[in-house]
């Protein structure tokens, strides 16, 4: 049992994520037009469970992001993963959106338009990560950025002191290890 905890405590993670959908919009993050078209609950449910690790719908989108931008395709799964357990419609408490949950600010200076489209949430998760491995010329410290921000990464010259950070680049690195084993 205690080895499975884990993953038992980011299935909660991830559903606890997925159910602030069922919120409504917050006065800090409006929502886009195109979130005001959420699926049921049950029909939330249905595709839900019926998501895996490694969704094939998304394989495409990730593969041209990772061509793009010359970013690892792996890197790019365990960040989605990580960040969203491939729910195209999860949102944050903080109003971070869609597979790899990108906040609103972010996401409007990478261009992207619908952050709730997987395409342009993807290929704009994956540049922001691009301009991460770039900045700092480490995965780790990438990761570290594409959660806290580059301030923080810079400020502490590394990883920042954040349980949620640091356990965060752990969960990722774990998750590519595995995706990279697997092949």
């Amino acid at each position: 049992m205690n080895s499975r905890l884990p993953s038992i405590l980011q299935r909660v993670a991830s559903i606890r994520a997925s159910l602030t959908q069922f919120e409504g919009p917050t006065a800090s993050a409006p929502e886009s037009a195109a979130a005001t078209s959420r699926p049921g609950f049950g029909e939330y449910l249905r595709q839900a469970s019926a998501r895996t690790d490694t969704p094939t719908a998304v394989d495409d989108l990730v593969r041209q992001a990772a061509t793009r931008h010359g970013v690892d395709p792996d890197l790019i799964h365990a960040v989605i993963r990580a960040e969203s357990s491939y729910n195209p419609r999860c949102k944050s408490h903080a109003g971070a959106m869609g597979l790899m949950q990108l906040m609103p600010g972010t996401a409007s200076g990478l261009g992207v338009t619908d952050p709730w489209d997987p395409g342009q949430n993807i290929d704009g998760g994956t540049r922001y990560l691009r301009q991460q491995l770039d900045r700092f010329g480490d995965t780790r410290l990438a990761l570290a950025a594409y959660n806290a921000g580059p301030g923080a990464v810079q400020r502490y010259n590394g990883v920042p002191p954040y349980d949620e950070t640091r356990t965060y680049v752990n969960r990722v690195i774990e998750y590519l290890n595995a995706r990279q084993a697997g092949r």
